[in-house]
């Protein structure tokens, strides 16, 4: 890819060839008072789009790593009774995959991580899956839909790069089954933006417009708009001229502001507006103002969720209640996964046979099997060795209570975890 160089692919061994010396000098030269209180000090390199256009997806990362850092204390224990101390290093993306590229070389290179872990967003992922294959260390990450960050790789089989969270078929099926709860003439205008999230989701082969039509509705894809844009006129007029009454595709929230203050304007008013990623958020809702009553969206994680973590055994609703009385702002979405892919992350460094060990390491992430806030994780070969699904619902944002706007489960076609909150209904503008 662009943003990565492959050139020369070292090995892990070859790169750090020369720092052996001088850890094993070093670790004589320490006290042996220290050297009796821990095995050692394990490095996990943690990667969040905290700022920039993507910053609400890393909005809750940086919470969630400092509790997770107060309820291990600084240390963990490994499976065979050694005691290690943990050191989280975090560090922003930027929303920029080269940046992201950046970091994650550094933090392999340069602090030796023994584990990395992107958060979220395919542009924070993909490239830190990237450096991690390439310079051979484990990598778990969630929060992405799983086709973007394998097929752009080539879909084959990886030995470094494991990650969790729902498909773009499931998305579909999600959509569909909002969709089918409406009166509507089945025909779908598609929205994509110019970027890896756009031309994956828009792919003809494994994106949403060719099962969407192969589930009895007509599609119609005007050119994919730009990042940012501030003129949704010629998509509006496609979708106008094709009698389109439902909306479907991703973006992000300012773009979604954007195009639909401009449908209002135009005199275009669809059925209904379902979108990936921009919708996720109560901030990116309630910005909509009155439009944005009625969206619908596909839904990663709410507080229903009836798991526990593996960490703290907190509920989803616990975690939830928790960000809302120390942040004082409503509950999102990527914080069900901001949690659980530490619980995966500190699972396999407790579970490995030498968590200062990549290898090691690798070979633990491979034999995931856990429980968490989000479901089940365990990469049993299905859909792909380095994926493992997880739920995925359909929701409704409706007028709130307690916040303006609250997100009700609508459709629970592809996961029966727990019935519907109430029923779809038709945007109202």
């Amino acid at each position: 890819m662009a943003f990565i160089n492959k050139l020369i692919r070292p090995s892990r061994r070859t790169v750090l060839k020369g720092l052996g010396a001088s850890v094993a000098a070093s670790s004589l030269a320490m006290p042996t008072v220290l050297r009796a209180q821990t095995a050692g000090r394990i490095k996990m390199g943690y990667i969040s789009p905290a700022t920039g256009p993507l910053g609400l997806f890393g909005e809750t990362d940086g919470f969630t790593v400092q509790k997770i850092r107060e309820a291990l204390g600084g240390q963990i224990r490994s499976a065979k009774g050694d005691l290690y101390d943990i050191e989280i290093l975090e560090r922003d993306s930027q929303s920029n995959p080269n940046k992201a590229a950046e970091i994650a070389g550094n933090l392999i290179l340069n602090d030796e991580v023994n584990i990395l872990v992107p958060a979220s967003t395919t542009d924070t992922i993909l490239p830190s899956m990237e450096q991690a294959e390439l310079y051979e260390t484990p990598c778990i990450s969630a929060g992405a839909p799983w086709q973007a960050v394998i097929m752009p790789r080539g879909g084959g089989e990886f030995d470094w790069t494991y990650h969790f969270f729902w498909g773009l078929d499931e998305a579909l099926n999600t959509f569909v089954g909002l969709w089918n709860g409406l009166d509507t003439n089945r025909k779908v205008g598609m929205l994509f933006p110019q970027n890896i999230d756009g031309e994956t989701w828009g792919n003809e082969d494994y994106g949403l417009p060719r099962p969407t039509r192969e589930a009895g509705y007509d599609v119609t894809i005007p050119g994919y708009f730009q990042p940012r844009t501030n003129d949704f006129s010629a998509q509006i007029s496609a979708f106008k001229a094709a009698g389109c009454e439902i909306i479907g595709g991703i973006t992000y929230p300012d773009d979604l502001k954007t195009f639909v203050t401009q449908c209002n304007q135009q005199g275009y008013k669809p059925k209904a507006v379902t979108v990936a990623a921009a919708l996720l958020f109560p901030s990116g809702v309630e910005a909509m103002g009155p439009l944005g009553n009625g969206m619908t969206s596909e839904v990663w994680w709410t507080p229903a969720f009836p798991f526990k973590s593996s960490i703290t055994a907190q509920s989803g609703q616990q975690i939830a209640d928790q960000w809302e009385a120390e942040q004082k702002r409503q509950w999102t979405q990527p914080l069900g996964y901001s949690h659980a892919v530490l619980e995966i992350a500190i699972d396999v460094l407790r579970r490995s046979s030498n968590p200062l060990d990549r290898e090691a390491n690798r070979d633990a992430l491979a034999a995931t099997d856990l429980q968490t806030v989000v479901g089940q994780i365990r990469f049993s070969g299905q859909p792909h060795k380095n994926i493992c699904t997880t739920p995925i619902f359909g929701g409704q944002w409706v007028k709130g209570e307690t916040w303006p706007y609250d997100l009700k489960i609508v459709d629970n076609t592809v996961n029966q975890l727990f019935p519907p909150e109430q029923k779809i209904v038709a945007l109202t503008w």
